[in-house]
């Protein structure tokens, strides 16, 4: 597919819908027939694009969809998306008409929220469809598996309320061995016990995330959520040597100008880096915290052009950022290739032989790879290749 740049702006992400395909499928290939997928595509699919990514995924084998608001789940619709979308948390009483007319199914855990759903969803003449959430230890969201069948009781009999599901989330699924984990999984297993002899409905139970998925197959139940795998990241050390995983996402911007300072002038605010030497060419970029990249990476963050790294230099602006290329230095046995206005520059992705990933960019931060893909923001056009 050949790319189109934006035409207003030299910065742009890069989102591969043939490596989103590759890795949907390879999490399709863990589950045993029948075991669904439900893939999160909240956050604007992790800065990927929640539309694009979910058409693709749906194409590859996604069952259902996880969002974490009410207009997330709304953009779904108004793209197209049909598949059950679950919202992993309550929303606000006002948005209990939009959660009805969009068929988005909220996660149940408060009494009051579970109960105004029904009363809207019988006023409406529909039915409120929900996955009840169980604290199984991360306490965050739902129910203590202690309180799970009285809470059901006390909503079963509304006739404008089904249950869908029932999900917990899982602390540590990352860290093999761990007790925690352990922990949890079995006060999930008995709650959906407890519910079921109770003559409870408990719809889909699931529990597994994304590295859950990978290495945990004992607790697939009858679906599991896979979330940052989907982008190619992988969650944990733990799951990379279990499933090969391919990057989706690629940061790019051009050159918008190229100096040769004097020996001594610095660059940027503060002057946190003066040039050395007379051979090196200082180039911006027109990407800067307000598009994602972290003001915390200044100084300590490189960047590829023409091939090469390059070392980012100065502090990070709100709009741009500034690199040095020494012209003079050679590199594999070849001398550095000046830089030129329009060059392309990838902050994040790979260009020939050189690849900077979200992990690096990660370890820089002292952050995670979810973070750094999320905070990539809409101001930068999505380019899908």
């Amino acid at each position: 597919m050949p790319v189109t740049y934006p035409k207003n702006r030299w910065a742009w992400v890069e989102v591969s819908l043939a490596a989103i395909r590759k890795n949907t499928r390879a999490f399709k290939a863990l589950l045993e027939p029948g075991v669904k997928m439900m893939c999160a595509v909240k956050a604007d699919a992790y800065g990927h694009g929640a539309v694009e990514c979910a058409k693709v995924m749906r194409q590859a084998g996604a069952d259902q969809f996880a969002v974490a608001t009410v207009d997330e789940g709304i953009e779904l619709r108004r793209g197209g998306i049909a598949e059950p979308i679950l919202m992993l948390n309550e929303s606000p009483l006002e948005s209990l008409d939009d959660l009805l007319e969009y068929d988005i199914m909220p996660a149940v855990y408060d009494s009051d929220f579970a109960l105004a759903y029904g009363e809207r969803a019988v006023a409406l003449g529909k039915v409120g469809r929900y996955h009840l959430a169980v604290d199984t230890g991360m306490s965050r969201i739902g129910v203590m598996p202690e309180d799970a069948v009285e809470f059901r009781h006390m909503i079963e009999f509304h006739r404008g309320l089904e249950c869908a599901g029932t999900f917990t989330h899982f602390a540590t699924a990352d860290v093999i061995g761990d007790w925690d984990f352990k922990q949890q999984a079995q006060r999930f297993a008995d709650t959906v016990g407890a519910l079921r002899q109770a003559g409870l409905e408990v719809g889909l139970a699931h529990c597994d995330n994304t590295p859950g998925t990978v290495l945990h197959p004992e607790y697939h139940y009858d679906m599991c959520r896979v979330g940052i795998g989907l982008y190619g990241l992988q969650p944990a050390e733990t799951t990379a040597p279990r499933i090969s995983l391919t990057p989706a996402m690629s940061v790019r911007g051009r050159v918008t100008r190229v100096a040769n300072p004097a020996v001594g002038e610095g660059v940027g605010y503060g002057l946190t880096y003066r040039v050395p030497k007379p051979s090196i060419q200082i180039a911006t970029v027109p990407i800067g915290y307000a598009d994602g990249l972290a003001r915390s990476l200044s100084n300590n963050m490189d960047v590829i052009v023409n091939g090469a790294r390059a070392r980012q230099v100065g502090r990070i602006c709100m709009d741009q950022f500034m690199f040095a290329v020494d012209v003079n230095s050679v590199r594999a046995y070849k001398p550095a290739q000046p830089v030129q206005r329009g060059d392309i520059v990838t902050i994040m992705g790979r260009d020939g032989d050189e690849e900077i990933t979200a992990d690096e960019l990660a370890a820089r931060r002292d952050t995670i790879n979810y973070e750094v893909v999320c905070n990539f923001s809409e101001r930068l056009d999505r380019i899908y290749v």
